[in-house]
């Protein structure tokens, strides 16, 4: 499962982000964000917009495309 099919108020674990764009991935990395954390789906933007979620206490935005290569387990 990958973190854009979840929906609103979702929690799920990360398992992998291996495959989002290394630029991106290390800032991810920067901001809290790392493998086996949880998260929480706060928000998805219609339309393909971003998707705004809750890691470790902070609220990141990232957008459809890198959702799509985030691997996550649902809680």
């Amino acid at each position: 499962m990958v973190l854009a099919e979840l929906k609103q108020k979702e929690r799920a674990r990360i398992i992998d982000f291996s495959e989002v764009n290394e630029l991106v991935q290390r800032r991810l990395i920067q901001l809290g964000m790392k493998e086996e954390a949880e998260i929480c789906v706060q928000r998805k933007l219609p339309f393909g917009g971003p998707f705004m979620f809750e890691s470790g206490g902070q609220c990141l935005g990232i957008r459809l495309e890198e959702a799509k290569k985030i691997r996550i387990e649902k809680l």
